[in-house]
């Protein structure tokens, strides 16, 4: 049985100097959703989207298209520092964890990537 705190140890091992930021922004992207949610609900239940030319319409507002683009990109941040999160705490094989990380940011940067595209030329199209 040891009895030693396990704060002695940690001293001494250094800080992976990442946690306090993650959380940060973690933090900072779940605040623009909150935000940023009730807007989209409203406008996408005062207009609704029954068929692409008012969809197109709506996208033609610069502001909600600018909202739009900005709730999609903080979205898209927030889960994939969900998921960062997740692996990083469940998944305990160093070469396993490393794969699923490149995956998820390659497939979240890859979605994001197609949703701006979708939204720009929503917007452009008008």
């Amino acid at each position: 049985m040891k009895y030693r705190n396990p704060l002695a140890n940690a001293h001494g091992m250094g800080s992976a100097k990442s946690g306090l930021r993650h959380w940060w922004m973690q933090r900072l992207s779940a605040v623009v959703l909150a935000l940023l949610t009730p807007y989209a609900v409203y406008c996408l239940a005062k207009y609704g989207i029954s068929d692409y030319a008012q969809l197109k319409s709506l996208f033609g507002q610069p502001v909600f298209s600018g909202v739009v683009l900005l709730y999609v990109l903080a979205l898209f941040w927030h889960a994939q520092l969900g998921l960062q999160e997740v692996v990083e705490d469940y998944v305990h094989s160093t070469g396993l964890e490393i794969a699923l990380q490149v995956a998820i940011k390659i497939i979240y940067s890859l979605a994001s990537a197609i949703a701006v595209i979708a939204i720009v030329r929503l917007a452009l199209s008008a």
